[in-house]
């Protein structure tokens, strides 16, 4: 019996975990990519013996595979994946490939904000629980690496809109929705419906065995599970205070006090014990202490875990004062709802440093926000043009630089005692930076230069 050929287009972490499952699994495995593949994953294809190419894509070969698992960032309308599509051969993403070959328990987690603290959070629940769990996805070691390498019972899998759109048979176990909000519109033809159908393929395959935790208060989540009527255990969570939940099973916050509500049991905890504080983190405290008690994790052991909990780098990660000036790294707020967020939990005033590869902002939706809060606007990109129109005349400065020290120097120079310098970017950051933790790190090395 021939080997099925597997080929995959992208050599970064999730293209070499899926080449080394493929291995392990005794697929005859071919790596491509158009880009020059980073030295530790070219030596780890090299050591296993994987064929790969790189700075080139060898079409003719590829149209002979069986199956190709794309990275996620290979947008869809690409040509070769057209051909391929046109050709019927199956383009699948990592996370479909790797949870055909899992038996392991799956939670997986999506949403345009707040999903990496979801994740991380969750995972943390469950691991200090005592179960044998992987964090995967869209973060840290590959889903298809682990489960080659060091398969386990359960995995937290934060998933992003590019990676589901890959998945077919897939199922969570475990799914959540924590909000819809426009994000990566210039992948879905700046249609904010395509984009949303990508997030709901989270539900697909889920059965009346399987469990959904979604954000009852985001209007498009609401209305999309109302349309697509899920069988799955359903546990919504809201932060519109009832004295009595309006669900049997879910949680919601009343006054000073986080509630959830799972097989009947309840749960609650003090909203000032929460390790994540400020009302976009409830959302991510509820979803997670919901998948703990779903497990049956014990309560004292969910408490503890929301209560110590160590928040992320380059999410609204306070760097530091100087001479009374606050600095504060939210570099992975890519779109305009996570830099909502950001200046929403400021009360003091901004200077904003923002910017990047725009994709497909509408900045009218910040402009109270701006108008009550922001005192100067510190373009950092290469094309700001978008983003000055939006803002000139709305604050008294707006203005433009091309690296994070230039940055850094003048919000410091523009700023006061008692003021804060904010990098919100709401942008993509590979037009300066290699991605947002670069951008991130470059952000923090030159505060301490100061």
């Amino acid at each position: 019996m021939n080997q099925p050929r597997t080929y995959i287009l992208g050599a970064g972490e999730s293209g070499v975990g899926s080449a080394l499952l493929a291995q392990k699994l005794g697929h005859d495995v071919f790596v491509s990519d158009q880009g020059s593949i980073k030295a530790k994953y070219k030596n780890e294809l090299l050591e296993a013996g994987i064929e790969f190419e790189e700075n080139t894509h060898s079409t003719a070969r590829i149209l002979e595979a069986d199956q190709i698992i794309k990275s996620p960032g290979i947008p869809d309308h690409a040509p070769l994946i057209v051909q391929l599509r046109e050709a019927n051969i199956p383009v699948i993403s990592e996370i479909e490939f790797a949870g055909k070959h899992t038996s392991a328990q799956k939670v997986c987690i999506t949403g345009s904000n707040g999903k990496t603290t979801t994740t991380l959070l969750t995972y943390h629940i469950l691991k200090e629980g005592g179960l044998n769990v992987g964090l995967a996805g869209n973060i840290g070691q590959s889903f298809a690496r682990q489960v080659a390498i060091d398969e386990k019972d359960i995995y937290v899998l934060e998933l992003s809109s590019f990676q589901l759109d890959g998945c077919f048979d897939f199922k969570a176990d475990i799914a959540v929705l924590l909000n819809i909000t426009p994000d990566h519109l210039d992948r879905y033809d700046y249609d904010l419906s395509k984009y949303a159908a990508s997030k709901f393929r989270i539900l697909q395959n889920q059965g009346p065995e399987d469990h959904l935790i979604y954000n009852l208060d985001n209007s498009i989540v609401r209305e999309g599970i109302q349309a697509l009527k899920p069988i799955a255990n359903q546990y919504p969570i809201t932060l519109n205070q009832h004295a009595e939940p309006p669900f049997d099973q879910g949680a919601f916050c009343f006054e000073d006090q986080l509630n959830i509500t799972t097989q009947n049991q309840q749960f609650t905890m003090k909203i000032q014990d929460l390790a994540l504080q400020g009302k976009h983190n409830l959302f991510n405290s509820m979803a997670s202490g919901v998948t703990g008690r779903i497990f049956e994790l014990r309560k004292e052991n969910v408490r503890d875990s929301l209560t110590n909990f160590e928040n992320i780098e380059h999410r609204l990660e306070n760097v530091g004062k100087v001479n009374g000036v606050s600095f504060i790294n939210d570099s992975k707020a890519t779109n305009i709802n996570s830099t909502w967020y950001a200046l929403e939990s400021i009360d003091k005033p901004i200077v904003w440093i923002a910017g990047g590869v725009d994709k497909g902002n509408d900045y009218s939706e910040l402009y109270e926000m701006v108008d009550d809060k922001v005192k100067a606007i510190i373009c950092m990109g290469t094309d700001n043009k978008k983003l000055r129109a939006a803002f000139t005349g709305r604050v008294e400065q707006v203005l433009e630089v091309r690296s994070a020290d230039e940055a850094v120097r003048l919000a410091y120079d523009l700023s006061n005692e008692g003021d804060t310098v904010l990098l919100s970017p709401a942008c993509a950051s590979f037009d300066l930076f290699e991605n947002y933790e670069d951008r991130g790190h470059k952000f923090k090395q030159a505060v301490r230069r100061l």
